[in-house]
């Protein structure tokens, strides 16, 4: 798996309304060639006859990954900062009173509120974003790694927005309902009733919120001939995955990039591959892919994700609570803001938040590079046996994939500390073409 980006819903429930920066905005997903796109293809074929010892990129495509990857960086760095402006702006300018005003006066339901005063915030702060949001999507279209057109762009963002404004409109009446009722204890009941509603948004997602911005179908539909070689790879782990868990999703009409992913929770839990990640690698390579999906699947990566989040939810609840009011104290009658229970509070309690959840992103993002690294060694463990070369199939596909969506060979450490949440390519193809514990006389450590 080239990228394993958080669920929507969880992203949705907490990090895009709760901690919102640029960093958990909606993002095109990552590239690779769709079906008929001869560069893929040259490329595949060209590596297919050459061993892979490390991930390396002929002088002007190093150029461009090196230029790609320095635009990101800053793109993040400015981004946050960027997003914190737009919420101190929000404050100052007195706007979240105004809309607090706005709702109180439709109606003193307090539901009714949160679906005037909400809508009225989410725009405000997505539309304020937008330039950014649309900067990082022409860098994407320069480099010819989105292949997205602008209206079928526009409309991902505004049913990205709206989403944000149902859920977050339902949080935010929870949130406020929880606060007038105990001032004290508002952030620990509200996290208690955050979880099974974040459990209820993972579980639903992959019916509901998913094929809102994808094509999704089953993988015995569309590629019906590796599915007896996939259920190879799930026997050998001792698993028996079913075909209507495996999923095939249409990116090419939107990137150019490979990629996979575990969605769902539970009964909805699946493992998709990308219709790109078809049309450009090899048999071999797809399997593979799917030993890491597997990984997450068999390791139990998702509930441990969700353990993991539920604590950083915990810790930024408890920081926001414990910083709101000398945040407040000060400046909340400048803002217009009455009390913490005030609805036009929300932009304050979201802006420490945001500040608190940079560094929470710093540790997450370490947390997933260890456990995207478990997954790799699973893949390659699951496929011994039954491919030749599992380790050249993975730096195969890697190679492919940093050359088609200009992967930085060598990214500046601070960029991926802070914003990595994969293993740099560099450090994935190094253990692909170095990880052979069977020829040590070594145990493997996860498949046997």
């Amino acid at each position: 798996m080239k990228k394993l980006t958080l669920n929507f819903v969880l992203v949705s429930f907490f990090l895009i309304f709760f901690a919102r920066s640029p960093q958990a905005s909606p993002q095109s997903a990552p590239p690779a060639p769709a079906s008929g796109q001869p560069a893929a293809a040259s490329s595949a074929q060209s590596h297919s006859q050459s061993k892979i010892t490390a991930y390396t990129l002929p002088p002007d495509l190093y150029r461009k990954a090196r230029n790609r990857g320095r635009i990101g960086f800053a793109s993040r760095i400015i981004g946050f900062f960027y997003g914190l402006l737009v919420l101190w702006f929000i404050l100052r300018r007195k706007l979240s009173a105004k809309y607090r005003d706005w709702a109180e006066n439709v109606s003193r339901n307090g539901f009714l509120q949160a679906f005037v005063f909400i809508p009225l915030l989410v725009l405000t702060i997505g539309v304020l974003q937008l330039p950014l949001d649309i900067f990082e999507e022409s860098v994407s279209k320069l480099y010819k790694i989105s292949v997205q057109p602008w209206p079928s762009w526009i409309a991902d963002w505004a049913k990205a927005q709206l989403l944000t404004i149902i859920i977050g409109a339902l949080l935010a009446w929870i949130l406020y309902a929880v606060i007038r009722k105990s001032p004290r204890r508002w952030w620990f009941y509200f996290w208690v009733i955050s979880l099974p509603l974040l459990l209820f948004g993972l579980f639903i997602s992959p019916y509901v919120i998913d094929p809102l911005f994808n094509k999704y179908e089953p993988f015995s539909t569309k590629a019906p001939q590796l599915v007896p070689e996939l259920q190879r790879v799930t026997r050998r782990a001792g698993q028996e995955i079913s075909p209507e868990r495996m999923f095939w999703m249409k990116a090419s009409d939107k990137t150019i990039a490979t990629n996979a992913s575990v969605n769902g929770f539970g009964a909805s839990k699946r493992i998709i591959i990308w219709d790109t990640t078809l049309a450009q690698e090899t048999t071999d390579e797809v399997l593979t892919d799917f030993g890491h999906e597997m990984g997450h699947y068999v390791l139990g990566h998702i509930w441990k994700g969700f353990l993991f989040l539920a604590a950083m939810i915990f810790v930024l609840l408890y920081l926001g609570y414990r910083t709101i009011g000398w945040l407040l104290a000060p400046s909340g009658a400048a803002w217009g803001i009455r009390s913490l229970g005030d609805w036009a509070s929300l932009p304050a309690l979201l802006l420490l938040i945001t500040l608190f959840g940079f560094a929470a992103n710093v540790v997450g993002n370490a947390f997933s590079r260890y456990q995207e690294n478990q997954a790799d060694i699973y893949s390659l463990e699951v496929a011994h046996g039954i491919i030749p070369d599992p380790g050249q199939a993975s730096a195969h596909s890697f190679q492919i994939y940093g050359e088609t969506v200009l992967v930085d060979p060598d990214p500046n450490p601070v960029n991926v500390f802070l914003f990595f949440d994969h293993p740099t390519v560099s450090d994935r193809i190094r253990l692909f073409v170095t990880y052979d514990p069977w020829s040590k006389g070594e145990s493997p450590q996860f498949v046997y």
